[in-house]
């Protein structure tokens, strides 16, 4: 599964460098994704600070670092693994594929008691393939619903708390000239992430209790119906159709103050404060008031076994998992900590309030089913598809139905 866009939502495109230092008796090669917009923030400068520190303690292993954009870093790892030399260890958006093939350490086969236990439930759930860990999550996020306290105040409106009243507020808002009174981004970029959010809000998702898609659930089909009937054919969603509206415009947008309402994360936060947007932020509301869940999402570190180098590879992630390491990453990019124990410190530290909500939601979040290895095709298909079903002679449940018959084929095929 090729995965070009990381729980940020972003696609920086710095290019490809590595560090390495000493000459110990084993070195580690570590695959990374960036999670920085510019050289100023890259996460080479993570890794450097952090593989220096570890190799003073440990000087009979190096551990070489080689980060790359998200455009390119899991094609990158693709192409080691496919030319049999995979990476020690590779941080990237998915791991199932890899998982399937035999390719990869289980997580218990490397990782300390301690540190495979303290790693957040849901998070630890979502790394699994048939019951067992692989995928060790490395950052994550959760979504709220933003909306623009100016632009409400104008309109003498409170935040929603159910669909009925998220209508509501975006006629108000429509009626005061907001020229996207809630921006629903359907387009190809990543529709598959405001799609989940809405299918929790109504009660379902993209699976059953037993992990079997059921995209074309009754619940799944009166929620997308609500869309188009009641935010879409109404003209509440803005002037660009939600089929062509992706996630960045709609953020843009929103940074701009011409957005009441849409879903974020951090991230927007922190841009939309920084152009000036007042930012309210509230749980995703359901049909009738809070929604079941709401959506995480997660990246991932995992160990290839090709290389025999189990020992050592675990000692290290004992290391980058240390409460120190996985709150400083977690500080710099805006992202949720992984594990129990960096987030009761995130939790209780006054200097990230602004994070805290986002961390509130996580025990309550659902995650897409990257265990699948079925999910890349299932995910590219709703990408293309789902925002069709809302549009201009949309049929949401004729669309669902098509999205199902090919998850169906999809998952049989694994």
């Amino acid at each position: 599964m090729i995965a070009v866009v990381s729980v940020l939502g972003v696609t920086a495109a710095l290019g490809g460098c590595g560090s390495s230092t000493g000459s110990g008796d084993v070195t580690l090669r570590l695959v990374a994704a960036d999670y920085g917009d510019s050289q100023a923030n890259s996460s080479q400068k993570y890794w450097d600070k952090l593989t220096k520190a570890y190799e003073v303690k440990h000087p009979g292993v190096d551990v070489e670092v080689s980060v790359y954009s998200w455009n390119d870093v899991d094609a990158k790892v693709k192409a080691m693994v496919d030319d049999g030399n995979p990476p020690d260890l590779a941080q990237i958006g998915a791991y199932a594929d890899y998982a399937a093939a035999g390719q990869l350490y289980r997580a218990d086969d490397v990782l300390s008691i301690n540190t495979q236990s303290d790693f957040v439930t849901q998070l630890s759930a979502a790394g699994q393939v048939n019951r067992t860990q692989y995928g060790m999550p490395f950052a994550s996020s959760t979504r709220l619903l933003f909306y623009n306290k100016k632009l409400f105040a104008d309109a003498g409106l409170t935040p929603p708390e159910n669909w009925s009243e998220l209508a509501s507020d975006a006629e108000a808002l429509k009626a005061k000239g907001v020229k996207y009174p809630y921006a629903l981004p359907l387009g190809p970029e990543e529709a598959q992430a405001e799609t989940m959010m809405w299918l929790l809000s109504g009660g379902d998702g993209y699976t059953d209790s037993v992990g079997s898609y059921s995209l074309d659930s009754k619940p799944n089909v009166e929620t997308l119906t609500w869309l188009k009937d009641k935010l879409v054919d109404k003209g509440l969603t803005g002037p660009v159709e939600p089929a062509k509206l992706n996630r960045a415009q709609a953020f843009a947008a929103f940074t701009r103050g011409e957005v009441g309402m849409l879903n974020g994360h951090p991230t927007l936060m922190k841009s939309a404060a920084a152009n000036g947007v007042k930012v309210g932020m509230v749980p995703m509301p359901g049909a009738e008031g809070r929604a079941k869940a709401t959506m995480g999402v997660a990246d991932w570190m995992m160990a290839f076994k090709k290389n025999g180098h189990g020992e050592q590879i675990g000692d290290f992630l004992d290391y980058v998992y240390s409460d120190k390491n996985v709150l400083a990453f977690s500080r710099e990019y805006d992202l949720l900590p992984v594990t129990s124990s960096a987030s009761e410190v995130m939790a209780a530290d006054k200097d990230d309030a602004d994070l805290v909500d986002f961390l509130g939601e996580l025990p309550n979040a659902e995650l897409y089913p990257v265990g699948q290895t079925s999910w890349a095709a299932v995910s590219a298909d709703i990408k293309q598809q789902i925002g069709k079903a809302v549009g201009p002679n949309g049929n949401p449940a004729a669309t669902l139905e098509n999205l199902q018959r090919a998850a169906t084929a999809a998952q049989a095929a694994e």
